[in-house]
């Protein structure tokens, strides 16, 4: 057995038969040209999806019979997109189809390493295969698919402008700061320290001077979860403990594994759980992981109660509020 590759010959195949332009010299510029025009009109339509994003007024409309006015702006945009992809993959099939080689391959298996003279075979076989795609003299191919492929690159990267302005410092904050009074969700109204019983499970978001409605991006990392143990309960460090007031404690309600909302609380295990992966953590221990994949404890709130004892913020989160992956480090 061989290892070199050779053409393949199965009795269920047709014989091999040469296109017209493997022998007609005419044949093969005539497709040369044809793939050469498909490619230019690929690049065309790049360049007309980027003329229409830059240059095209968004409110902009044409008139257009039978269709009726319509948005030129996503018209052109549309158009240029289709005609870019369509363009290019028919220029791809054409060009396989006519002018690569279509001579049937195999490669017999071999065991691991293979000798040097079939390294040589091989590399000598597929120097042979790339030069049978006639790049070298296919000019007018190879200028205007470096054209095609060149500006189709270029719109993905000006689409990015479309996914918002780079977030900044914008990921590492919550709406939480020192005094922030902490309020019903949904409800909106303040929280007395004296009016949560033992048991009882609160979600809360800071409260803020707007108390029109706030959009999602806003608000997407503030949600709190506040449970109220007996301090006796509680198995922390003096630091976590002087976060607490009177045996009220605050956790972030982003869950520390994949970003998901814990929403159920155990109240005779005292264990909040995580719905999405079944991530659970020990209130009692400062909301620790016990099982699950997510790696670190939910981030704790440090609270107090103001002069009127409505439970406020004493400072915002000292740690990031999310994903483990998520603006922490390995600690």
């Amino acid at each position: 057995m061989t290892s070199e590759l050779e053409a393949f010959e199965d009795p269920g195949l047709p014989v091999h038969a040469p296109r017209a332009a493997d022998i007609d010299p005419r044949a093969e510029k005539r497709a040369e040209q044809q793939v050469a025009l498909l490619f230019w009109l690929s690049a065309f339509g790049s360049a007309l999806l980027i003329y229409s994003y830059i240059w095209i007024p968004e409110d902009a409309f044409i008139f257009i019979p039978v269709m009726g006015n319509q948005n030129a702006h996503q018209l052109f945009l549309g158009l240029g997109m289709a005609m870019s992809l369509f363009f290019l993959g028919m220029a791809a099939v054409l060009w396989a189809k006519k002018l690569m080689p279509d001579t049937e391959m195999v490669n017999h298996r071999h065991e691991f390493r293979s000798s040097d003279e079939d390294r040589e075979a091989l590399i000598k076989t597929v120097k042979e295969g790339v030069g049978g795609l006639k790049l070298g003299r296919r000019k007018l191919i190879k200028g205007s698919l470096v054209a095609s492929l060149g500006l189709f690159a270029l719109p993905p990267v000006l689409l990015l402008r479309d996914l918002g302005p780079l977030p900044g410092k914008d990921l590492e904050k919550t709406n939480w700061k020192a005094g922030t009074r902490l309020v019903t969700d949904p409800g909106n109204r303040p929280i007395l320290a004296s009016d949560l019983e033992v048991g009882s499970v609160v979600q809360v978001l800071p409260a803020v001077a707007d108390t029109g409605h706030r959009p999602l991006s806003d608000i997407a990392k503030d949600p709190v979860l506040l449970i109220r143990l007996r301090p006796e309960e509680f198995k922390l460090t003096p630091e976590r403990l002087a976060m607490t007031h009177d045996g009220i404690i605050a956790f972030s309600k982003i869950c520390s594994h994949m970003g998901c909302a814990v929403a159920l609380y155990e109240q005779q295990t005292k264990h909040l759980l995580c719905p999405c992966h079944q991530s659970t953590f020990d209130v009692t221990q400062g909301a620790k992981v016990i099982f699950g994949p997510s790696a670190r404890p939910l981030p704790q709130l440090d609270i107090t109660v103001d002069e009127k004892g409505y439970l406020i913020a004493r400072a915002p989160f000292n740690e990031a509020v999310g994903p483990s992956f998520w603006e922490r480090n390995s600690q």
